[in-house]
C-alpha cells in the first residue's frame, strides 16, 4: 500500500485517469486478439484512433472559438471513455456513428455550459443524444466478466486517489438496494443479481470513472452522496416512465441536473498581477477578478494553464485559497520543489496580464456553522493556505472564534503569513505557535516550540483538546501522521477534519 500510495502521490487525477483507460484498451485489445471479445483488435485500434483524431480537432477548434485554453488530457480521456462504450466499427457506415458522439462529446464542453461551466457529463450527453438523433446507442461492450479484473483495479486507483468512495458507495448502495428489490420481487435470487450487476454490466466502469467525473460532480460530502445514491436508484435498467426505460447514461443526465443545482455555476477566468516570495521556496501569486468570486474560506479551486509540453502532472492543478472572500483579489501560496512541474514553471515565469481559468470550486474544510465550537488548526509549511483564508476572514468580519493554531515548519525562514496570524492574536485572541523542527538552525531568541508537534505540546498547551474540532493540513504523511496522533490521544473521528483536493500536491 505503500508503493500505491507514492504512485498516487505522484501523479495528478487526470493523467492517473488516462493512463487506467490505456491499461483498459491494451487489455481489450489482448482479448479480441486471442477472440475472446466479439471484434477484432484491429477494428478496436481504428476506432480509438478515428475517436483521439476528431476529439482533437474538435478540442482545438471550440477552444480557440471560446478562447478557452484548452486541457490536454480532455479530449484523451473523452476520446478513450468513448472506445470504450461504443462497440468497434464493423462496417464504414458505423463512423458517422463515432464522428457524432466525438464531434458532441467535445462541443458539450463549451456549448452546453452556463458560465463556462458545462452542465452534463461530456460523454454521457452525447451518446444520449446520438441515440435519439441516428437512433445509434453506446453498447457498454466494456461491462463484461473478462474485463471486469483490470477495470476493478483501475477503478480503486481512481477512486483511491480522488477519495470519492463516498460517492461509489452511494451509489452502490442506490443501485445494488433498487436492482435486488425489483429482481427479489420477481424471483430472481440475489447471487444471480450480483453477478449480472458487478459482473455482466458496466456497473464497476460507470460508478468509478463516468460517475465521478469532478467537473459534474457536487462539490461537498453529503450533496456527493445524495448524488451517488440518486444516480444508482436511476442505473436500475427496470426504472422506466411509460415505455421510456433508462440507461446509463440517462441516468448520469439526470443526476447532473442535480448536482448543477446544487454546485457552484461558473468558472472565472482571472488575470495574474503580481508574485511576492513569502519565503525560500514559496509565492503568493495574485490575481485580479472580472466579477466578485464567492467562496467559503478554506476551499480549492481547479486551475487550467495551456503550455507546450506538459510533463506527467497535466497541465491543470488544484490549489487552496488563500485569500478570504473579503478581499479584492485571489491568492494563491504555492511551494516549488526541485523539480518542479512543467505546470510550476510555466507559472512561476509568468508576466503580468496573463490569463488563468479557474473553476471547480469544491471543499468541506471549512469552518464550522457554530461560531461557540473550539478549534484547533495544525498546519504543516505550505497546507497553512487555507487557515490563512479563514483568519483573515475572521479578522474582516471581526469575529472571534476560540481557535489554536499549531503550525510546523522546518526553519523559522520558511514561516509564511505569519503577519496575519499575528494580526489575529492582537483582534481576535487567536493563538498561534509556531514549531521549528531543525534543531540544529534555531534564531537567537526563538520564543516558539522547538521540535515536532507531538503528543506532550498539544496537551500542554490545549488542556481541553477533547472538546475541540481538529483541522489537519499539509503533506499526505504528516496530516496521515497526525490523525494517528490524535486518534492515539483520544480524539474522536468526528472531531477531525483533513484538508485534500483530488490534484498534485
Amino acid at each position: 500500500m505503500n508503493f500505491v500510495d507514492n504512485f498516487l502521490n505522484n501523479i495528478t487525477m487526470y493523467r492517473l485517469i488516462l493512463y487506467v483507460l490505456i491499461c483498459y484498451l491494451v487489455w481489450a485489445v489482448i482479448l479480441s486478439f486471442f477472440g475472446i471479445l466479439p471484434f477484432s483488435p484491429y477494428a478496436l485500434l481504428f476506432s480509438t484512433a478515428f475517436l483521439l483524431f476528431i476529439g482533437w480537432a474538435t478540442n482545438a477548434v471550440f477552444a480557440s472559438v471560446f478562447e478557452i485554453p484548452a486541457n490536454t488530457e480532455s479530449f484523451y480521456i473523452s476520446a478513450l471513455i468513448l472506445a470504450l462504450i461504443i462497440s468497434p466499427i464493423s462496417h464504414l457506415s458505423d463512423l458517422s456513428f463515432l464522428f457524432w458522439a466525438s464531434v458532441l462529446t467535445m462541443a458539450s464542453k463549451f456549448i452546453l455550459a452556463i458560465n463556462k461551466k458545462h452542465i452534463f457529463n461530456p460523454v454521457a450527453i452525447a451518446v444520449f443524444l446520438t441515440s435519439i438523433a441516428i437512433n445509434k446507442s453506446a453498447t457498454w461492450w466494456v461491462g463484461t466478466a473478462w474485463m471486469v479484473p483490470i477495470v476493478a483495479i483501475g477503478g480503486y486507483l481512481v477512486t483511491k486517489k480522488i477519495r470519492r468512495f463516498d460517492l461509489v458507495g452511494a451509489f452502490a448502495v442506490g443501485s445494488l438496494a433498487t436492482i435486488g428489490t425489483i429482481n427479489m420481487v420477481n424471483g430472481v435470487s440475489i447471487v444471480s443479481t450480483l453477478q449480472k450487476v458487478i459482473v455482466d454490466s458496466p456497473w464497476i466502469f460507470f460508478a468509478t470513472i463516468m460517475l465521478t467525473e469532478p467537473l459534474t460532480t457536487p462539490p461537498t460530502k453529503n450533496l456527493r452522496m445524495i448524488y451517488g445514491g440518486l444516480v444508482g436508484f436511476l442505473f436500475s435498467p427496470q426504472i422506466h416512465l411509460g415505455s421510456l426505460y433508462t440507461t446509463p447514461e440517462s441516468a448520469l443526465i439526470l443526476g447532473n441536473i442535480y448536482s448543477w443545482f446544487v454546485s457552484p455555476k461558473e468558472k472565472l477566468l482571472l488575470t495574474f498581477t503580481q508574485k511576492i516570495q513569502l519565503a525560500p521556496n514559496v509565492y503568493d501569486f495574485i490575481f485580479a477578478m472580472n466579477k466578485p468570486a464567492v467562496f467559503t474560506p478554506g476551499q480549492y479551486m481547479e486551475w487550467t494553464l495551456g503550455h507546450k509540453d506538459p510533463d506527467d502532472r497535466g497541465n491543470r492543478r488544484y490549489f487552496t485559497l488563500a485569500s478570504s472572500p473579503t478581499e479584492k483579489n485571489i491568492r494563491l501560496g504555492i511551494r516549488f520543489n526541485n523539480p518542479a512541474s512543467s505546470f510550476k514553471l510555466t507559472m512561476f515565469s509568468m508576466k503580468p496580464g496573463i490569463k488563468m481559468m479557474a473553476g471547480q470550486l469544491s471543499g468541506d474544510f471549512t469552518l464550522p456553522n457554530n461560531p461557540n465550537q473550539k478549534l484547533v488548526f495544525i498546519a504543516g509549511g505550505i497546507g497553512v493556505t487555507p487557515f490563512r483564508s479563514m483568519v483573515k476572514y475572521l479578522i474582516d468580519a471581526n469575529q472571534r472564534r476560540d481557535i489554536v493554531l499549531l503550525f510546523s515548519n522546518k526553519t523559522a525562514s520558511e514561516i509564511v503569513y505569519k503577519d496575519v496570524f499575528d494580526a489575529a492574536g492582537q483582534a481576535l485572541a487567536m493563538k498561534t505557535i509556531y514549531a521549528l523542527t531543525d534543531k540544529t538552525q534555531i534564531p537567537v531568541g526563538w520564543q516558539g516550540h522547538i521540535g515536532r508537534i507531538d503528543a506532550t505540546l498539544i496537551q500542554k498547551e490545549i488542556p481541553d483538546y477533547r472538546e475541540r474540532m481538529f483541522f489537519l493540513s499539509g503533506p499526505n504523511a504528516l496530516v496521515t501522521a497526525y490523525e494517528a496522533l490524535l486518534h492515539s490521544m483520544g480524539v474522536s473521528g468526528d472531531h477531525i477534519k483533513t484538508d485534500f483536493f483530488p490534484g498534485f500536491v
